[in-house]
């Protein structure tokens, strides 16, 4: 079955993401009304436009290089943080969410977050990214026909 390959490997792509941000979202929901917490529907935007998006694109790309450059899909997965980070930061920046000052960054004039975590959160998203991608994306592209076929 060689037909369509892109779309099928862009629809891999986004299953996990999906998943995740479904898993989010009700989280979200119920926080946000349940709890009775402050608007901050501005946080929940970002990731349910633009991430599925990213991973199915990311996937397509991943299927793309493989007939020329054989890296393993767990490696290329754990690159999109590094796309992915920036993207979110000026994002929520330009919408007010984060604020720099000298001790850290702070999240909605509530949730404080050192400068530390800067140089540990990467990782913690590198390796989570690099997971997801090895077995779940992995398995998608297994299940769709799209894993080694050239």
């Amino acid at each position: 079955m060689n037909q369509h390959r892109y779309l099928r490997a862009y629809m891999a792509g986004i299953v996990a993401p999906t998943v995740f941000l479904l898993i989010g979202l009700t989280v979200f929901c119920v926080v946000r009304f349940v709890c009775k917490v402050p608007p901050i529907e501005r946080v929940i935007a970002f990731p349910m436009a633009i991430v599925p998006n990213l991973f199915g694109l990311w996937n397509m790309l991943y299927v793309k290089l493989q007939s020329n450059w054989r890296t393993p899909i767990g490696l290329h997965g754990a690159l999109l943080p590094f796309f992915l980070g920036p993207i979110a930061f000026i994002i929520q920046l330009a919408l007010g969410v984060v604020r720099a000052t000298g001790n850290g960054l702070v999240y909605f004039e509530a949730v404080h977050v050192p400068y530390w975590f800067l140089a540990v959160g990467p990782f913690i998203a590198i390796a989570a990214y690099y997971l997801v991608w090895k077995y779940i994306v992995g398995y998608c592209n297994q299940v769709l026909g799209i894993a080694g076929d050239r």
